[in-house]
């Protein structure tokens, strides 16, 4: 996998679980690319979001 290909991976990935994420009303707002690797950085988040965040994917998994 080229880095150019990861990267278009990665920004794809990040704006699918962004909008997935909006879909339950949670927003990280740290949420993007590492700008050296393709990588998703989920970034910081507050103790409330992460506990929305711990809840939605607990509904999931029923």
């Amino acid at each position: 996998m080229s880095i150019l290909h990861g990267r278009t991976d990665a920004e794809s990935a990040a704006h699918e679980l962004r909008e997935a994420l909006a879909g339950s009303g949670i927003t990280l707002p740290s949420l993007g690319i590492d700008p050296l690797y393709p990588l998703v950085e989920l970034g910081r988040c507050n103790a409330e979001t992460a506990l929305r965040l711990a809840a939605a994917l607990r509904r999931c998994g029923r």
